[in-house]
């Protein structure tokens, strides 16, 4: 993909999170990106879809532990596309951006429902008939 057209996805991706993107070198094939409270972080793009991957860093000492989720993923098998990779980042950034984690609200929802029963002493078994 062209490097105009990432930049583009970046920035419509941006849109959406509080991330901006404060750099865009067509030449490094590089995007810097950049949250309050002071997180950083930057892709490096493919040149070509050959086998290549988008590759995420942060040169912050407390932004990169965050990262490895994200490293993780570009790493696994099969292609990633930018916007799932910037997903992953901004999934592994929500703690350092005081963000709820996606998963744990999902989890909350989930179990808000669910009430616990008592056991009952006089179940009667399905099909008997106590007489």
């Amino acid at each position: 993909m062209a490097f105009e057209a990432l930049a583009e996805a970046a920035e419509r991706w941006c849109a959406r999170t509080p991330f901006q993107l404060i750099a865009a070198e067509e030449t490094e094939r590089r995007m810097d990106f950049y949250a309050e409270p002071g997180v950083s972080f930057y892709v490096l793009c493919p040149e070509t879809a050959c086998g290549d991957n988008f590759h995420v860093w942060s040169e912050s000492e407390d932004c990169l532990p965050f990262l490895q989720l994200a490293q993780d993923y570009i790493s696994s098998c099969g292609k990633k596309t930018l916007h799932e990779i910037l997903e992953k980042v901004f999934k592994s950034f929500r703690p350092l951006l005081g963000l709820p984690d996606v998963d744990d609200d999902a989890f909350e929802e989930y179990n808000a429902d669910v009430e616990e029963e008592e056991p009952e002493a006089d179940h009667q078994q399905m099909g008997v008939s106590q007489q």
